[in-house]
């Protein structure tokens, strides 16, 4: 990769666009009266809501930042072995945020011996003394700072062991069910970033791995891995693929990027990404006659149709923020770029608090236009908490 290419400011600027999004429709379950296209589509409906595009936005944008956290560490001379450990750890990180996020829903109080806000506040409390971006001390205090995180390690420990899931009579144990939204971030995360590592020299195999990935999915849905083991697993691959796909679609734009960012070339950029997303929406109307639009089987129609939108949103972003200089209008939310997994972690507390409070939100605000402005309003104040919270020294990163 360039030198020159160290950081593009339309990449934060779309993640922090698209962290902004996920606060407000993951707000959305608060609501209603509201635009059914606004929510998520059902497992079986051929539709596509305005939640189910968010996702693949994160993931695209994901996979756009994977070469450049990458070729920094090889430019600090990391090691291969080094970049491994530091990959894998991130996945490790996210999986267990994963597993904990996703079991949560399902708690049984009772059976816990914890309420459900309690064991979540002190889930993402854990998340943060572990994994936060502690000052460089000298060796006395980083010691302090190594033995804290082993106690809170202990605690989540102990609150995995005590979980129980599920109604009296069925009581389950936390388990990864389907991983959770972090879990499949940590999951997609470690095999793009792996391809990448190892195929980067090679760009025509980072644009096999995509077609590979792209190729399951529709072969999931179409049987066809059934016909080669007709007893195997349903998808060979998390999510037959699909999530490794927008990554993978993500990482070959930056390499594109690569190409093209210069004086002379990056405005010649804004008709190869619209070409390309065009392209995308054709063949995701051309799927459609194949396989509904749906995110939660992960159809192709589904994964064309929002890399199509992720480019050309992209090729807006890029258009605004790098070619016009427009970076200064989203100072506002800049900090959902940079601080992407602080920001999505605080709602968790906020609706912990909530419940433990002894009123609530008068339903007139949940309602409608104005409910609507109200989840706006919250994802701005999660981006603000998360703001002060920066400032405070408190960060995570993994």
């Amino acid at each position: 990769m360039q030198t020159s290419l160290k950081r593009i400011l339309s990449i934060d600027v779309f993640r922090a666009l698209t962290m902004l999004w996920m606060i407000f429709v993951n707000d959305l379950w608060s609501l209603s009266g509201i635009p059914y296209w606004l929510e998520h589509a059902k497992a079986t409906e051929d539709f596509l809501g305005f939640a189910d595009v968010v996702f693949p936005c994160f993931l695209f944008i994901l996979g756009m930042a994977i070469p450049f956290a990458i070729q920094n560490r090889i430019t600090k001379a990391d090691s291969n072995g080094q970049i491994i450990l530091h990959i894998v750890t991130r996945s490790v990180a996210l999986l267990v945020m994963g597993i904990f996020t996703v079991n949560v829903p399902e708690m049984n109080e009772q059976a816990t011996g914890m309420s459900r806000a309690w064991f979540q506040i002190l889930m993402v409390l854990g998340f943060f003394l572990i994994w936060n971006v502690y000052p460089k001390y000298e060796i006395t205090k980083k010691i302090v700072f190594i033995g804290l995180q082993a106690i809170v390690v202990c605690l989540l420990l102990y609150l995995a062991f005590i979980f129980r899931g599920g109604e009296d009579g069925h009581l389950v144990r936390m388990a990864p069910q389907w991983w959770g939204i972090l879990g499949l971030i940590g999951w997609t995360y470690l095999g793009c970033a792996l391809i990448y590592l190892f195929f980067h020299k090679t760009p025509v195999l980072l644009v096999v791995s995509w077609a590979f990935f792209t190729f399951m999915t529709i072969a999931g849905h179409a049987g066809w891995l059934l016909k080669i083991w007709p007893n195997g697993p349903t998808d060979w691959i998390l999510g037959n693929g699909a999530f490794h796909s927008f990554a993978s679609a993500g990482i070959l734009a930056t390499l594109l990027l690569e190409r093209f960012y210069t004086p002379k070339k990056k405005i010649s950029l804004i008709p190869i990404f619209s070409g390309i997303g065009v392209l995308f929406l054709i063949a995701g109307f051309i799927s459609r006659n194949f396989f509904i639009i749906s995110k939660i089987q992960a159809t192709s129609t589904w994964i064309f149709l929002c890399c199509g939108i992720a480019f050309l949103l992209y090729t807006f972003i890029y258009w605004l923020v790098d070619i016009q200089g427009k970076a200064g209008w989203f100072a506002l939310i800049k900090v959902a770029g940079t601080s992407t997994l602080t920001c999505y972690l605080i709602p968790y507390v906020y609706y912990s608090m909530a419940d433990m409070l002894p009123f609530s939100i008068p339903e007139s605000l949940k309602f409608g236009a104005v409910g609507l402005v109200k989840s706006l309003l919250f994802a701005f104040l999660i981006i603000g908490i998360t703001a002060l919270l920066g400032r405070m020294k408190i960060k995570l990163k993994i």
